[in-house]
């Protein structure tokens, strides 16, 4: 695994030779779809280590809904399958999920999230107008044609393109690069907190996290009193806590009993029941702990798709055309890279702006043991960041 800079989400594609509605019934079809994926994969990752874990299903998933163009037959059947997408009309998938991601996508400089998702065939593979602007309209790709030896020019040009990407949060995405590397897909997020209301470092303290029965360390935890929306599950022994932030999107924090094991939680979260979360959620009066950390995460996706039963685009027989129409070379590589922030804010409130004074204590929250956080958009419920923390001073 290689680290990365500030807030990065990278996936490298390597080729040898809330509630929905509001966007409609069809999008929320989409949505649904893309969410029983992403807790898939999710699973399918937790299952593989004891360690933090984050990953944006979201930006993969808009980087095999890209490559879902270049794939034809049984090829393209088993990828519709794996996604969870078998059924949706082809011919409109591509308009839905631009629907979709206007929706999520925030732009401007306040945004949480950046990402991109850019294509770079070698010369011999040249791209057809169709593509092209699938990728960019769609998608919101970027696509162009490398000359990969020398490699250090290619490295460079998609390292500028991340740059531009995220606002510079990624500085390096590829040092190095198989000499056999035909084309490359390559998607890149940034995602900042900004919560709302913000935690105030002037209210943090260094506080105890028990990482499991054995071992404690100590992590400076946020603090806020204010109005949450909460609820229990009483069928994983967990409770949920959503944590909104400015651009619309939002944190749930699943935060199991203290007898129960964070792997068996886990293996109970579908997008069904990530659905029945939000509407079980009630705002109720809460003090809220919760620890400041940073992630940096890197995995090789190739294994894990497979598990996920997508494995033909991996074969030497993969019905896979180029974007001008000629045979392209098998998919040989998925590498996902991640890095999320969650910390309070530094400035000055003006009084009466930050934690609330209530009549009587409210209940405290204390989130001092393994968690299992989603980021989501709220007006589409689009799961778009998933992790979980088991030790706080580990990146």
């Amino acid at each position: 695994m290689q680290p990365s800079t500030l807030l990065p989400l990278v996936i490298l594609v390597l080729w040898s030779a809330g509630s929905s509605g509001t966007t409609g019934p069809l999008v929320e079809d989409l949505t649904n779809r893309m969410s029983d994926f992403a807790t898939r994969l999710y699973r399918t990752v937790a299952s593989r280590t004891d360690e933090n874990i984050f990953l944006s299903p979201f930006t993969l998933t808009t980087a095999l809904m890209a490559l879902l163009g270049a794939t034809n037959g049984p090829t393209r059947d088993q990828l519709l399958q794996g996604l969870s997408l078998t059924g949706m009309d082809l011919q409109t998938l591509p308009d839905l999920f631009q629907t979709l991601r206007t929706t999520v996508l925030q732009r401007g400089e306040d945004a949480n999230l950046r990402q991109g998702v850019a294509i770079f065939p070698a010369q011999n593979f040249p791209l057809s107008t169709s593509y092209l602007d699938m990728v960019q309209t769609k998608f919101g790709g970027n696509a162009q044609n490398l000359v990969y030896t020398p490699q250090q020019e290619a490295i460079d040009i998609i390292n500028r393109w991340v740059q531009e990407q995220t606002g510079d949060q990624i500085q390096e995405l590829v040092t190095t690069l198989d000499p056999q590397t035909q084309l490359l897909l390559a998607t890149a997020a940034s995602f900042q907190t900004h919560f709302t209301p913000p935690f105030n470092a002037s209210f943090s303290q260094d506080e105890r996290f028990y990482v499991d029965k054995y071992h404690v360390v100590m992590v400076t935890m946020m603090f806020r009193a204010d109005k949450y929306f909460l609820a229990y599950d009483r069928s994983v022994k967990a409770g949920v806590l959503k944590l909104p932030m400015t651009d619309g999107t939002a944190m749930l924090v699943v935060l199991p009993d203290e007898d129960v094991d964070i792997n068996i939680v886990e293996e109970e979260v579908t997008g069904e029941k990530m659905r029945a979360w939000f509407g079980q959620l009630k705002k109720t009066k809460l003090e809220v702990q919760l620890p400041r950390f940073m992630m940096e995460r890197s995995y090789s996706l190739k294994n894990i798709l497979q598990a996920l039963d997508i494995t033909q685009v991996f074969q030497d027989n993969a019905d896979i055309t180029n974007m001008d129409g000629a045979k392209s070379p098998r998919l040989t590589e998925v590498l996902h890279k991640s890095v999320i922030s969650v910390e309070e804010r530094s400035d000055t409130i003006s009084a009466g702006g930050d934690n609330n004074t209530f009549s009587s204590l409210p209940p405290r929250l204390t989130i001092n043991r393994p968690f299992i956080f989603i980021v989501y958009q709220e007006s589409t419920g689009s799961m778009l960041l998933m992790g979980r923390v088991i030790d706080p001073t580990k990146k």
